[in-house]
């Protein structure tokens, strides 16, 4: 009996080993393949280049400012490359930042792979992950220099450890929740929502120690959990002198009586003609955060696996999940969602794919069961009988890979599309600075990685405002705009923005005179 459970466990341990080669193996070869075809960085990732470039120099002012995590991992990659170089170069520092992310992307799936082994099983976790390796969008930014998928590694690695623990009953792997929330929190502080789903998990077993394990246990459980998020946040907390995110501040200032309002409202704020129309101005905003959620979380998914995420969402939860998943995962949907709609309501109208991003992820795992019920639906109206085909059925299983390679194909022309390519005029752009501007130069523009990839001064202007110190303007504009400048100068370069001329925007350089 022994014997057999050891044979098991040994061939159980080497197709996960097999399954996570192949999702390696294929996470990496995309990633490799995008990042070598990159034609531009996102603008955030200049950003956080900046930051890392800035680093050695003066570490307390980058660590007080916006979180450092991604910007030291940066540095940190920065630093191994130039061991293995003599030249520096913005490349020097583009490829390191994209290839920290992309470890982290590739390293996500162990703990991916592992938590919906737990959920799902470990075939249809394979199945997930490896639609995940090649959706375009998730894909794009593991190849891209963003923090998404570092803070996601870190969030992954803390939610596995929950659901490991809730279901083998191990109470001090809670130490290892608080430490990912902890660290994941320096490089994204949502992160920090492990500690709920941590605390929500331990508040159901005090209460339910039966199934689960005994109080003092919680008790103790609880103490690691947060013992284990203060150790790198409190030095963290004390060297910025606060611990809560800058993103929040704007939230709470909008829940604050009278936040929103105009003058006349304030003035009278009972009135009730004020009140109704804040409300429903607040009522509008959640419409339309709702509306861009599905409109992103579809798009993230290329809409062609939306309905089987639906689907197999809907059924896993009424007939298969446990009760740990049944409390947990709706907890994260939920808290995630309501992270959306308070930064939709109160800091930026606009929610992107990357903010989609942890719901696509840890969402993924439902959708090969999705694609299976469908399967068997497909089986059945070709049959044209009453009779319910198993899942387990080859002509179900055939019906399965075709749905599946039908969605992969779907995937591949936006997948291989070398990122940022329509932005090809922005590189020419800043090519032709590189070779004519001198490094004292000046240059305004409206994106800085114009003069990043420049590798000259730069300036980021706004509303027409540029800076009076500036020897080059860069704007972009449709071919039809006239440019308005209070000063002389003269147009010296222009390059397409698109790739479709008929768009007709272009990158346009004045020399000022």
């Amino acid at each position: 009996m022994m014997t057999a459970k050891l044979v098991t466990d040994s061939k159980e341990r080497k197709d996960d080993a097999i399954n996570l080669f192949i999702l390696i193996f294929i996470a990496s070869a995309v990633g490799i393949y995008l990042i070598a075809t990159t034609v531009l960085i996102a603008k955030d990732g200049v950003f956080y280049i900046e930051r890392a470039q800035e680093f050695s120099s003066n570490p307390v002012r980058i660590i007080k400012g916006h979180p450092f995590g991604y910007p030291f991992l940066i540095f940190i990659s920065h630093k191994l490359v130039t061991l293995f170089t003599d030249s520096s170069s913005v490349y020097t520092w583009i490829y390191p930042a994209q290839g920290v992310n992309l470890l982290c992307r590739i390293f996500s799936f162990i703990p991916l792979y592992f938590m919906g082994k737990i959920l799902v099983g470990s075939r249809n976790s394979f199945w997930s992950l490896l639609i995940l390796a090649l959706l375009p969008y998730p894909t794009e930014f593991g190849s891209d220099a963003l923090r998404d998928w570092p803070h996601i590694f870190f969030l992954a690695c803390g939610f596995w450890a929950i659901l490991w623990g809730a279901t083998k009953r191990n109470w001090w792997i809670f130490v290892l929740v608080g430490l990912s929330a902890g660290l994941g929190y320096m490089i994204r502080p949502v992160c920090a929502q492990l500690i709920v789903y941590g605390i929500v998990w331990l508040v159901y077993c005090f209460f339910r120690a039966v199934r689960t394990f005994s109080r003092s246990k919680t008790t103790l459980a609880t103490v690691l959990l947060i013992a284990g998020f203060l150790i790198p946040v409190g030095p963290y907390a004390i060297i910025r002198g606060k611990i809560l995110p800058e993103k929040l501040y704007p939230i709470i200032q909008s829940f604050s009586l009278g936040a929103g309002i105009d003058e006349t409202a304030k003035a009278n704020i009972y009135d009730y003609k004020a009140s109704v129309e804040y409300i429903a101005g607040i009522n509008n905003k959640i419409l339309e955060a709702a509306g861009n959620l599905v409109e992103k979380a579809g798009a993230n998914l290329m809409w062609f696996f939306a309905l089987p995420w639906l689907v197999g969402t809907y059924h896993h939860f009424k007939k298969t999940a446990t009760y740990q998943e049944r409390l947990l995962i709706p907890t994260f949907v939920g808290l995630n969602v309501i992270f959306l709609f308070l930064r939709y309501c109160c800091v930026e109208l606009d929610l992107t794919h990357r903010y989609i991003l942890p719901l696509t992820v840890f969402t993924i795992f439902y959708i090969p069961r999705g694609l299976e019920l469908l399967s068997c639906w497909l089986v059945n109206i070709k049959q044209r009988n009453k009779l319910t085909v198993p899942i387990s059925s080859a002509k179900a299983q055939k019906f399965f890979s075709v749905l599946l390679i039908i969605g992969l194909c779907i995937c591949l022309p936006k997948l291989l599309r070398p990122i940022r390519i329509e932005k090809q005029g922005y590189l020419s752009a800043a090519g032709w600075l590189r070779e004519n501007a001198v490094q004292e130069d000046i240059i305004a523009v409206p994106d800085r990685r114009l003069y990043f990839y420049a590798e000259r001064k730069g300036a980021v202007y706004e509303s027409g405002k540029f800076d009076a110190r500036a020897k080059y303007i860069v704007k972009i504009a449709k071919d039809e705009e006239g440019p308005k400048f209070d000063r002389t100068v003269r147009e010296v370069y222009s390059a397409w923005a698109n790739q479709r001329e008929k768009e007709g925007k272009k990158v346009v350089i004045y020399r000022v005179l």
